[in-house]
């Protein structure tokens, strides 16, 4: 495959190019209820061609190798429309040249397990819920997809690396008279078939998690100290600060430039935030980004200091900083974009213990559920929670929503837990999807939080 990539870069007249190429195998199994809704398989293919030239960057998505030239040649052409209508000139950041293969250890590579034991492992963690009277309805799936990658670009870097996901979970519904409720379960990560194994324990949990809040109360809306567990805490680092800290996303905005200055003093000096993409057997790893940079450790906050961001090689050279390695694409369809991978604020000293007797009074919220931002402002949604009163937890809350201003809650994260958690599945959808997008925290403690509800 290499010289055939070779042989189409060869045709391109530019200063840089770069071209990828995958294999794209899917596998998806679901369950609604007790019906089977779906089982199937699908291989697709393609390639990614970007150019810049004088300036411009311009890339084209084809499928067909005859296509080649003409793709090469559109390129060119769009890259020198695009050069003329620039303000400034795209820059690369320069980056080491590599020649590498990268196959991540993978426990039983889901590729030789046969579809007949992936659907009867997924009816029975589908079954479990549904042994109960209550729980009205299931909506669980296998997923499974696999990118088989190569890059080349015109420095001379070739790259073979191979990209497999899969995941199991879903939705888990109950219903009793007129209330109904809903949690998630989730198995999965980057590193083979054998993490979707032994989850019983997770899904009988999930379900009696959904029965419970059948009977638990709304929660008074108002405005809380509140403890979050690991997973909302992950994704308060990932919707509401991580965003903000992929370069491309404040590049044109003045306000949010000035506000995310490498340097600036924004959240409580207990806070410190990280993405590593290369922390082995997570679900966000990868060995190279899409650009061929290899990926790295990118410190985002220490302390409540803002020290880095997240780039590509093209915001790395418009914002004079280093290559971090966060340039990701969805597949063979599209130009890669500045993305997260794994994505968590740092453990602290504290155990959950502590951290609840340190709210004292307040709230114990757990497990995302859906949610938005809008600028630095953010509302997420909550599984369930607990009140807490003197440091213990007392009754199990539900229908809760959280809401806040990005930096002010920054300052109120007064404490961090030693108990680091990452998201076992992910998901991102900045202007393409990321299935591997990762994120993580320990459990967090919260001054003056909104809560909404009755």
């Amino acid at each position: 495959m290499f010289e055939i990539l070779r042989k189409v870069l060869s045709k391109a007249t530019a200063q840089y190019a770069d071209i990828r190429y995958e294999i794209k195998k899917e596998t998806r199994i679901v369950f609604n209820g007790r019906e089977l809704f779906h089982i199937g398989s699908n291989s697709t293919d393609g390639f990614v061609i970007r150019i810049l030239k004088d300036g411009g960057l311009s890339s084209v998505a084809f499928t067909r190798p005859d296509d080649a030239e003409t793709a090469v040649r559109t390129a060119e052409e769009n890259a020198a429309l695009m050069a003329h209508r620039l303000k400034k000139p795209v820059q690369f950041a320069r980056t080491d040249v590599v020649k590498d293969t990268f196959l991540p250890y993978v426990d039983e590579d889901p590729r030789h397990i046969p579809i007949d034991e992936k659907l009867q492992l997924t009816q029975k963690y589908n079954s479990i819920a549904l042994k109960h009277k209550k729980i009205a309805t299931t909506n669980i799936m296998y997923s499974e997809v696999i990118r088989e990658k190569h890059f080349i670009n015109t420095d001379g870097t070739e790259i073979r690396e191979d990209l497999i996901t899969t995941s199991l979970g879903g939705l888990i519904t109950s219903k009793d008279g007129s209330v109904t409720q809903n949690v998630r379960v989730a198995a999965g990560g980057s590193h083979g078939f054998s993490l979707l194994r032994n989850q019983e324990e997770e899904f009988e949990k999930k379900t009696e998690i959904v029965l419970n809040l059948l009977h638990a109360t709304p929660v008074t809306g108002g405005t809380y100290n509140v403890v979050l567990n690991q997973d909302l805490a992950g994704v308060f680092a990932h919707e509401a600060f991580g965003h903000f800290s992929e370069a491309d996303l404040i590049e044109d905005s003045p306000t949010m430039r000035e506000k995310m200055q490498i340097g600036a003093m924004l959240g409580n000096e207990v806070l410190s935030i990280t993405d590593n993409p290369i922390i082995p057997q997570q679900l966000g790893f990868y060995g190279y980004d899409d650009e061929g940079v290899k990926a790295r450790p990118a410190p985002l906050m220490k302390q409540g200091v803002l020290v880095g961001r997240l780039h590509s090689r093209r915001t790395a050279a418009a914002f004079g900083e280093e290559l971090t390695g966060h340039c990701v694409a969805e597949d063979y369809r599209y130009a890669p974009i500045v993305r997260m991978g794994n994505i968590f604020i740092e453990p602290g000293r504290n155990t959950l213990e502590e951290l609840l007797s340190m709210l004292g009074d307040g709230l114990y919220i757990l497990d995302h559920k859906g949610g938005q931002t809008s600028g630095e402002n953010f509302t997420f949604g909550a599984q369930y929670g607990y009140i807490v009163k003197g440091g213990k937890k007392t009754a199990m809350i539900r229908d809760i929503n959280i809401s806040g201003n990005l930096y002010h809650t920054l300052k109120n994260i007064t404490a961090a837990g030693n108990d680091l958690v990452l998201s076992k599945t992910g998901g991102c959808g900045k202007g393409q999807v990321n299935i591997r997008s990762c994120h993580g925290g320990p459990h967090i403690l919260i001054q003056n939080v909104v809560v909404g509800g009755i």
